[in-house]
């Protein structure tokens, strides 16, 4: 019987491991961790946002340039199949209002369990704490809780994640070993990432605060999303979804008003306003709540002249920042391996028998159910294709 080694344990990871024993090879998957799946815990308590129900153009649009090589594997692996899989795992799951599935016990850990059980069953071997640190020779060298060990395979699938959140495995240490065999790799980038704000003490009494209703726009990426203000700016799916432009350069601007042109603004700012603040007028005539107006007063004190100039202010609001908060704290990450640097099975070029899945990748999409369903097409994708190199070689 053939040994596939799957390193990394995160979705992608165990999905290539289902689909290598599914197509009867003895595999082991090899975890740095001390146990499996920490992101995708993570990741869990938010929800689980396993996919979205929406049409393929948009769906795939939302992986920008890498969506053509991504195609085949997110059909093959689409957000239908995806619960199929889950249901197949007794994890009955929902489609919420804006078409992002969740499962219905809204938590990671239950799904994960069941997975599991199910590689069990099928003789996945489930090794912890083996810290992956390149080839000796032809094995795979390991330092572990023992010492060093070395670990030969006839197929390897890589599934190590990108270089945020390094505390639950992530850690991109990765890219050193594959750059010194030749695998030519695209720099990291944080991508779904919250802006670093510095507030004035203004602001204080208004962080936490959830900005509802608005939208987001930097460059041509544009998201209609909640986000909060926190102590170090701000976080929530809204901005995440345009962090790549503000990594990009492009100017940050908030429309608070989305639902509402600039002369229907201007017509109810004309309201009689008597001897009301500006504040109080704001919140009157347009609903604005408070911590949005200390936000328009934080960015653009003083405020302009003139009705129209303020109802154009108010659709366009440019946010003041300081970029992005570090990569560390990122969601996901872009760069990686690229495509190129890969065959249509997602084997690397420059080193036969040795796959790579997930977000190893050089692909990024903002949250919403997009990012785990691309690691688990990708994983179950490099998982069959490596089954089948290994049966032919």
């Amino acid at each position: 019987m053939k040994h596939a080694v799957v390193i990394g344990a995160g979705p992608a990871g165990l999905m290539a491991a289902e689909m290598l024993a599914g197509a009867g090879l003895r595999v082991t998957v090899c975890e740095g961790k001390p146990s499996v799946g920490r992101k995708f815990l993570m990741a869990g308590k938010s929800g689980l946002n396993l996919t979205k129900e929406e049409a393929q153009v948009p769906f795939m649009e939302a992986f920008a340039e890498a969506r053509r090589p991504l195609t085949p594997m997110i059909e093959a692996f689409d957000a239908h199949a995806v619960q199929d899989w889950a249901r197949g795992l007794q994890q009955e799951v929902f489609t919420g209002s804006t078409g992002r599935v969740f499962p219905t016990a809204m938590k990671a850990s239950p799904l994960l369990r069941a997975w599991m059980g199910r590689l069990a069953d099928l003789g996945v071997v489930m090794r912890t704490r083996m810290l992956w640190q390149g080839w000796d020779g032809d094995a795979l060298f390991f330092d572990t809780a023992e010492g060093p060990e070395n670990v030969t395979a006839d197929v390897t699938v890589l599934a190590l994640g990108g270089a945020s959140w390094s505390r639950l495995g992530s850690t991109g240490a990765w890219a050193d070993i594959l750059a010194r065999q030749g695998v030519s790799l695209a720099p990291f980038a944080g991508s779904n990432a919250g802006i670093k704000i510095a507030w004035s003490d203004h602001m204080t009494k208004h962080l936490g605060t959830p900005l509802k209703g608005v939208a987001w726009q930097a460059g041509p990426f544009a998201s209609r999303g909640e986000a909060t203000l926190s102590a170090d700016g701000l976080e929530g799916g809204g901005v995440y979804s345009v962090s790549r432009g503000v990594r990009e350069g492009h100017h940050l601007t908030l429309d608070l008003l989305p639902d509402m042109s600039v002369p229907e603004i201007t017509t109810k700012l004309q309201a009689k306003r008597g001897k009301a603040s500006l504040s109080n007028h704001l919140r009157k005539t347009l609903r604005l709540t408070p911590a949005q107006i200390a936000l328009v007063q934080e960015m653009a004190r003083p405020l302009p002249d003139g009705l129209r100039a303020t109802a154009r202010l108010l659709k366009a609001l440019p946010i003041k920042h300081q970029g992005l908060r570090p990569m560390d704290e990122a969601i996901s990450t872009a760069g990686g391996i690229p495509f190129d640097a890969l065959d249509q099975g997602l084997m690397l070029r420059a080193l036969p028998g040795v796959f790579a899945a997930g977000e190893m990748l050089d692909w990024e999409a903002p949250t919403g159910g997009y990012l785990i369903s691309a690691c688990l097409a990708t994983g179950r994708w490099a998982g069959q294709h490596a089954a089948n190199w290994a049966e032919a070689n």
